[in-house]
């Protein structure tokens, strides 16, 4: 049996990651995580993100963007 890859949107991997989904598009903007262009929607595969947030990445993200400019 195939494990079936779990696949969400802005709003779903916001919630998730129990941010706001600006965030999301901030982030997306910038090249800082890992996400997929379906046509003009972006995907993000949940097996990714969370890889992504265990590797420390996230947390380095979140404090380049609280810092004042």
């Amino acid at each position: 049996m195939a494990v079936t890859e779990r696949w969400m949107s802005v709003s779903e991997i916001a919630e998730h990651l129990g941010v706001a989904a600006i965030t999301i598009y901030r982030w997306l903007e910038k090249g800082q995580i890992p996400a997929h262009r379906v046509g003009k929607q972006w995907r993000f595969n949940q097996g990714e993100v969370d890889a992504w947030v265990t590797s420390g990445s996230a947390s380095e993200e979140a404090t380049e963007s609280g810092k004042s400019k």
